[in-house]
């Protein structure tokens, strides 16, 4: 029985890159051996073992035949007659399929190491057309490493559009692909590598349909949508590390692609087509709700923050309160991270301040400050402490309106 470190573990090591999690493959052995062994099995669809003491998963070397469409179209074969590089050959991309025995030596049949060094993302043999779930992967990878994909892959993946393949892909899967490529640092380049290869269209349409759709002049006419909102997640990605921020930024824009005029006039409501297709996308996607929530208020709402001074107190407050700010705080600020994102996504103002946020702050921090136990004391009761509140709310919305205009 012999065991060697594989994968992503080996790869980011040779990158320099901080290994988090280790896995394992186990040459020569049977499920018994590793039972005796102390190893707890875990695995469903193949054998792997939790460790007795580190708790590292430990796979059996194995192979793969395809039996059906999908992730879980396989047919598994391990065995201890399985060698090495067979189960190797199962993998994905070169660059994944290298491993470390004991020793510290590597491993490398399909010259990995190259293209870890030439920043090329290839897949190691024909058999990566089976497996659907890869093309969102190798662009998780080009977003995550700045890679470019090989021709030759490319070509294989074309081949599985065609194929129908990408619509056998789960939701689950597909969800877990896109919230890991929005948590690296330029998530756009994994929506322009699905583009490039033409599996944007299949995936997301909602995203692709943004591609060639003019701005506002008023507001970026320097982009068309597409690029707009690839803009705006990377700025999502440097002010926070929140997926639900990130991918509110991805949504907030959507109903532009299905809007008949090529441009958009400001107050077009083109807020509601990007409401309905943020739900329709959570729910095909099954989307965390928390995310969801989040994702729809920002589409509804982020162009309060930029026409703040264009808007009524009570239209501002009506916001804060969708938004549920004064109950979830928290939420308030997911929503002007993500609003802020929108600003800064046009050339010539990545680093330039939201100039309304200080102010939409203040507003909310004024209605917050509104103490309702004044309007108890007073007799008031149901409804009428709910419509006391507003009003009082309202009245110091404009108020701190009112010395922002004053001192613009």
């Amino acid at each position: 029985m012999q065991t060697y470190l594989v994968g992503g573990c080996v790869r980011d090591q040779l990158l320099g890159l901080a290994v988090k999690d280790r896995d394992w493959v186990v040459v020569g052995a049977t499920p018994a051996q590793m039972l005796a062994q102390g190893f707890r099995p875990v695995g469903k669809d193949f054998p792997v073992f939790l460790h007795p003491e580190t708790q590292e998963e430990y796979a059996l070397a194995r192979t793969e035949r395809k039996s059906g469409h999908g992730y879980h179209g396989f047919t598994v074969h391990a065995a201890p007659d399985v060698t090495l590089e067979q189960d190797l050959a199962r993998r994905d991309l070169t660059i994944n399929a290298i491993a470390e025995d004991p020793d510290g030596n590597i491993i490398d049949p399909f010259n990995g190491r190259q293209d870890l060094q030439q920043g090329i993302l290839r897949h190691v043999s024909p058999a990566f057309v089976e497996d659907p779930v890869r093309v969102l992967r190798i662009a998780r990878f080009a977003a995550r490493f700045g890679f470019q994909i090989a021709d030759e892959t490319q070509a294989l993946i074309r081949q599985m559009i065609a194929s129908g393949e990408l619509d056998h892909l789960v939701a689950e899967r597909v969800w877990q692909e896109l919230s890991n490529a929005l948590l690296a640092d330029h998530p756009s380049v994994f929506f322009t590598t699905l583009r490039q290869v033409g599996a944007l269209a299949v995936l997301f349409p909602e995203v692709d349909r943004l591609f060639g759709v003019p701005q506002d002049p008023k507001w970026h006419p320097e982009v068309d949508t597409g690029v707009h909102v690839m803009m705006v997640i990377d700025q999502a990605a440097r002010l926070s590390s929140d997926l639900a921020v990130r991918f509110a930024a991805l949504c907030h824009d959507l109903g532009k692609g299905t809007t008949p005029e090529h441009i958009l006039p400001r107050h077009t409501g083109h807020e509601a087509s990007s409401v309905a297709l943020t739900l329709a996308l959570c729910e095909r996607l099954r989307v965390p709700r928390e995310l969801t929530t989040l994702a729809v208020k920002v589409a509804e709402f982020h162009t309060h923050v930029h026409l703040l001074f264009e808007f009524s107190a009570d239209k501002i407050l009506q916001a804060l309160e969708a938004i549920d700010s004064f109950r979830r705080p928290q939420r308030f600020q997911q929503y002007l991270l993500a609003s802020e994102a929108d600003f800064r996504g046009r050339p010539g103002y990545e680093d330039a301040p939201l100039p309304e946020k200080a102010a939409f702050q203040a507003c909310y921090k004024a209605a917050k400050a509104i103490d309702v136990q004044p309007f108890v004391e007073a007799g008031l009761s149901g409804k009428a402490i709910a419509e006391a509140l507003a009003t009082a709310r309202t009245e110091a919305i404009a108020d701190t309106l009112a010395q922002f205009r004053q001192t613009a």
